[in-house]
C-alpha cells in the first residue's frame, strides 16, 4: 500500500529535499524549503517497459507560420510580439492593484467579438467581474462570446475549458488554484507548479491560448518556483508606481517575439489606454524651470527598449556631503554602474565627486538597464555639479568604458531618427555611431572620450 511521505520543496528554485534544512542544497537560498506531500512505496515501472518516443528527422518537419490573435490593444500586442499565439502560455505578473486584471479583461472584451474567450477568476465572484466590466465601459450585449467563471478547483476549470472550447483563456490568478490530488494548500509551491503544468499541457494539446496571472513577492519576483517561468512561453512584468497613472508592460521572456519589448499605458477612469508616443510622454516636462529654460542636471537619453527607440529624461542632483560616506542613489538605473561611472569621471575627466552626494533618477518610472545610458548619466552629473544646464534640444547616448572611451550603442540610427522626429536639434553620440548620411534638422557631435562629451557643458 502506498504511503504519504513528506518532501520539502524550495520556493526559489523548485528543488526538493528529503528533510527540512535551513539552506536549500540546490540554490543555496535560506529559509525557502516548505513541506509538500508525495506518494512513495507503490510499484514502480521497470526500465524498458515503456514504449519508445517517436523520433522525426528535422528535414521531414514542415515549419508553419504562427497564427497570431490580435488582442485589440495595440501596446499589448507589441509586447507579445504581434499578438497571442494558439497553444501559447503567457505568464503576467505585477504588484497588486497595478492593472493586470483590468488589462486582461479589456483584451478579452475586444477578442470576444471575434473568437470565444473565457475569463476564470479565483479571487473575485462572477458579480464582481461583471461590475469591473461595467466600470470599464464594456457592454455585455456586444461581447456574446465572452464567458466568465469563478472557480479555483483545477479539475473543474479543465473540464469547463474542454466543454466550452474557448480560443483564449485567462486564469486570474495561478496562486489561487488547487488540485485535489495534492494535499498542500492553494498557493504552495507544489500546487502552483502542478496547476501551471496541467494548464500548459492542456494548452499544447488543445491549441487554446492560456494567460496566467502571477503574484509578485516582496523582492519583485514572480511568486512560486522559478520553474514556473521556464514552463511558459512568454513572461510579462507590469511595472510602474501605483500612485502614478502610467504603466509599463515589459517582456522578460518570449518564444514568439522580441525580449525586453515594452508597452506603455495610461490608467484612466475607463481602464488602461495605450500610449502611442511614449517619448513625448516622458519628456512632457523636460527639465523646465518655469521660464522657458532648462535646469542644471537634466539630460535627455535616447534609449532602446526592444524594437522601440525611447527618449527619457535623466536627472541628477549633486550636493555637498555632510557625512564621511557620501550617498550614491539611483532610481531606474543600476547603482553599481553609477559608482563605476563616477570613478571614470574623476580619473579621465578631472571631475571629482568623492565629497558629494549623487542622486540619479530616470523620469517617468521607466527602468533602464542598457549601458548606452552611461554618457547621459555623466553629462547630467556634470551639469548638476557645475550648476550649468545643457543646451536645449540636445539628446545623448553612448556606453562609457573604464578607460574613458565612449563605445557605440546598437541601433544608433533608429535612436537618432526618433530624436529628429521629436524636434531635437543636436545629438552627442559615440563616433562609431555617426551616420554616413546627414539627418535633416539634427546636428551630430561624435565623441571618442568622456572629456570631449563634457566639453558640451562649456558651450551651454
Amino acid at each position: 500500500m502506498s504511503r504519504a511521505a513528506p518532501r520539502f520543496v524550495c520556493s526559489a528554485c523548485g528543488g526538493s529535499s528529503a528533510k527540512w534544512q535551513g539552506q536549500c542544497p540546490h540554490c543555496a537560498a535560506w529559509n525557502t524549503l516548505t513541506e509538500a506531500a508525495t506518494t512513495l512505496g507503490g510499484p514502480r515501472p521497470r526500465a524498458g517497459l515503456a514504449p519508445a518516443a517517436e523520433v522525426t528527422a528535422l528535414g521531414d518537419v514542415k515549419p508553419t507560420d504562427l497564427q497570431r490573435i490580435s488582442s485589440g490593444v495595440e501596446e499589448f500586442d507589441r509586447v507579445l510580439g504581434g499578438g497571442l499565439v494558439d497553444g501559447g502560455v503567457v505568464l503576467i505578473g505585477g504588484d497588486p492593484g497595478i492593472g493586470k486584471s483590468t488589462l486582461l479583461l479589456q483584451s478579452l472584451a475586444s477578442l470576444a467579438g471575434r473568437v470565444p474567450a473565457l475569463y476564470v477568476s479565483g479571487e473575485e465572484s462572477v458579480g464582481q467581474v461583471a461590475l469591473r466590466a461595467q466600470r470599464l465601459g464594456i457592454d455585455a450585449a456586444t461581447v456574446p462570446q465572452l464567458h466568465i467563471a469563478s472557480e479555483i478547483d483545477l479539475d473543474r476549470i479543465v473540464a469547463a475549458i474542454e466543454r466550452e472550447r474557448p480560443r483564449v483563456v485567462v486564469v486570474d490568478s495561478i496562486q489561487t488554484l488547487y488540485s485535489a490530488q495534492l494535499g498542500s494548500a492553494p498557493g504552495s509551491v507544489s500546487q502552483v507548479r502542478e496547476c501551471a503544468a496541467a494548464l500548459t499541457r492542456l494548452a499544447k494539446q488543445s491549441g487554446t491560448c492560456v494567460v496566467l496571472v502571477g503574484h509578485v513577492t516582496k523582492e519583485g519576483a514572480l511568486a512560486g518556483p522559478r520553474v514556473l517561468e521556464h514552463m511558459v512561453d512568454t513572461v510579462l512584468y507590469f511595472e510602474g508606481d501605483s500612485h502614478s497613472s502610467f504603466r509599463l508592460v515589459r517582456a522578460i521572456k518570449n518564444r514568439f517575439g522580441a525580449v525586453n519589448e515594452i508597452g506603455v499605458f495610461a490608467m484612466t477612469d475607463r481602464g488602461l489606454r495605450g500610449v502611442a508616443n511614449p517619448s513625448a510622454l516622458f519628456l512632457s516636462h523636460h527639465g523646465a524651470d518655469g521660464k522657458g529654460g532648462l535646469v542644471p542636471g537634466s539630460c535627455v537619453l535616447a534609449t532602446q527598449e526592444g524594437t522601440r527607440p525611447l527618449l527619457v529624461e535623466i536627472q541628477a542632483l549633486v550636493d555637498a556631503a555632510h557625512v564621511p560616506n557620501p550617498r550614491r542613489l539611483c532610481v531606474g538605473l543600476d547603482p553599481q554602474r553609477l559608482a563605476m561611472l563616477l570613478a571614470v569621471l574623476s580619473r579621465h575627466a578631472g571631475v571629482a565627486t568623492f565629497d558629494q552626494d549623487v542622486f540619479v533618477n530616470a523620469v517617468g518610472g521607466v527602468r533602464i538597464e542598457e549601458p548606452a545610458a552611461d554618457l547621459a548619466v555623466l553629462l547630467a552629473v556634470g551639469s548638476s555639479l557645475r550648476n550649468r544646464a545643457l543646451p536645449r534640444g540636445m539628446v545623448v547616448f553612448g556606453e562609457v568604458g573604464l578607460a574613458g572611451e565612449v563605445r557605440p550603442a546598437p541601433r544608433g540610427q533608429e535612436r537618432l531618427r526618433e530624436a529628429a522626429k521629436l524636434g531635437f536639434s543636436r545629438a552627442v553620440i559615440p563616433k562609431a555611431n555617426a551616420p554616413r548620411q546627414p539627418i535633416e534638422g539634427l546636428e551630430i557631435v561624435a565623441v571618442e572620450r568622456v572629456d570631449e562629451a563634457l566639453g558640451e557643458l562649456r558651450k551651454a
